[in-house]
């Protein structure tokens, strides 16, 4: 066992005869902690871009309801009437009526 640890630390393993076989593991090894660590980087990406969407959605949603509430405010009767009236305009005392055409045949 102590023989084992030993060639493992000085790395004699890599240098005998079945060192090939050693290589090609320690390659594929290699490789697939590579693809492990760019998977993780890339997930870590998508997660912060999600949280920025998430919050400029909510940012969004805010001023949507912050326009429909203005919306709202400026399409009151009283609120029109007060901004005609400091054009000059007021509300005609007469009603309207409906004019009739009728065609000749």
């Amino acid at each position: 066992m102590k023989k084992g640890i030993n060639n493992i630390l000085k790395g004699t393993f890599l240098i005998n005869e079945d060192a090939p076989k050693s290589w090609r593991m320690i390659l594929f090894v290699s490789v697939l902690a590579i693809v492990m660590i760019a998977s993780s980087h890339s997930a870590d990406k998508k997660v912060h871009q999600i949280a920025q969407l998430n919050n400029e959605a909510k940012e969004l949603r805010s001023a949507f309801v912050d326009g429909r509430t203005r919306l709202m405010e400026l399409k009151k009767e009283t609120v029109v009437e007060l901004k005609m009236e400091k054009k000059g305009l007021a509300i005609s005392e007469i009603p309207p009526t409906k004019i009739k055409v009728k065609s000749k045949k």
